[in-house]
């Protein structure tokens, strides 16, 4: 049975550290890394177990029964690989960020808002996919993409996926609305009950938006934003803060405002629609036409990992079949190889496996000012000034 997640704060103030010189020279998949860690960093054989691992991770990826009797997949890889794990839980991928430079944790569960720095940072090795048997089964369309890895070398093995998408209530509207229009150029229509997802990475779904609506800027990734689009993001982002009633970053909060009908347009997870629909809410989500921003998350190892060799081995477990399909099903995302659906019965809820439909989600990615959609004749945003950004368009 599917869990809510125990928390919706997936990143919701991150970047503050974005200006690092390192990662000015990091580029996406194909382009030159600049201090990253080298290929040869990477495991090339795994040795004995240490008998212990220490994770870092989002709450709800590494439950052991301690939160709820019923809900644990760690003490079945204890068993198997003798390697006792001890874990912690943070809140933002910032402060996960913060908490991988204490060179405490051997692995970490990283969303792509997360990825880019770690990997500039030198906290994160280069991954040795060869040693990690499930690896083969995960979804094509997850692997080697500009969020997990650089110049074709993965940096970790890919968990659980979902969309940023539209739910609108049923009440307010008579036909289910196929644009985002009804939260940017059409939101003072239903001013003060439009909702949207706070952070400064939404700007990225602005950005979405207007690679449809003004194709004249020149937008070919929402994430890789020169100042003139980046600009234009954000004065859609202001027009809007007229109309918004709540920015969200609980889960609770938006179900609670979707019941009461305090919001009835707004970005959402699956997850919480699955929640509404539970409780007989009047709400539906739909992918828009112009697609939508999202998440995939990834395990990484730390580059001073005291205990590779059960890091791996938690890598390993964790995108097996059985392993992976009961966390994310638990947290409320889609699992990350079509194996997992097996041990599911809401993979179609979650459009697991779907390339089309994953074909039209902007996976997090965090901007640079070397822009990762390739162009070298201008310098993108950061997510520093993104940051800044954000605190300007909520006033």
């Amino acid at each position: 049975m599917m869990r809510t997640p125990r928390t919706a704060r997936r990143g919701a103030t991150v970047g503050l550290a974005i200006g690092s010189i390192a990662l000015l020279t990091l580029t996406a998949c194909g382009t030159t890394s600049g201090d990253s860690a080298s290929t040869d960093d990477a495991l090339t054989e795994l040795g004995e177990a240490e008998g212990q691992v220490s994770i870092l991770a989002w709450p709800g990826y590494v439950e052991d029964g301690s939160n709820s009797p019923d809900v644990d997949w760690v003490t079945p890889f204890e068993e198997e690989t003798g390697c006792e794990v001890t874990s912690k839980t943070y809140g933002t991928s910032d402060e996960a960020v913060n908490l991988m430079k204490t060179g405490e944790y051997d692995v970490v569960a990283a969303s792509g808002d997360a990825t880019l720095r770690l990997i500039a940072g030198g906290d994160v090795a280069p991954v040795n996919t060869d040693l990690i048997p499930n690896y083969e089964g995960v979804f094509d369309f997850l692997k080697e993409k500009e969020w997990n890895s650089v110049d074709g070398q993965s940096y970790g093995v890919p968990h659980g996926y979902g969309a940023n998408l539209l739910m609108y209530s049923t009440e307010a509207f008579d036909e289910a609305p196929t644009s985002w229009d009804v939260v940017f150029d059409k939101a003072s229509e239903n001013a003060g009950k439009v909702t949207a997802y706070d952070s400064p990475i939404y700007i990225a779904d602005a950005a979405v938006y207007l690679m449809t609506h003004q194709p004249e800027l020149g937008i070919e990734n929402p994430y890789a934003l020169d100042e003139e689009q980046f600009q234009a993001a954000v004065d859609l982002l202001k027009v809007q803060r007229e109309s918004v009633g709540e920015y969200w970053s609980d889960y609770l909060k938006e179900i609670q405002a979707f019941e009461t009908g305090d919001s009835v347009v707004g970005t959402t997870w699956q997850v919480i629609q699955n929640v509404l629909a539970g409780s007989g809410a009047p709400t539906e989500v739909v992918l828009p036409e112009e697609g939508a921003t999202g998440w995939s998350d990834t395990w990484m190892v730390a580059s001073d990992a005291a205990n590779v060799n059960c890091a791996y081995m938690w890598l390993d477990y964790i995108a097996s079949p059985e392993a992976n399909a009961t966390a994310t099903s638990y947290f409320g995302e889609a699992p990350s190889s079509q194996e997992a659906c097996e041990y599911r019965d809401d993979c179609e809820a979650y459009h697991a496996g779907d390339e089309e439909y994953a074909s039209q989600i902007w996976y997090w990615t965090t901007p640079i000012a070397e822009c990762v959609d390739g162009r070298t004749d201008v310098e993108c945003v950061d997510y520093a000034q993104w940051t800044a950004a954000w605190q300007e368009i909520k006033g």
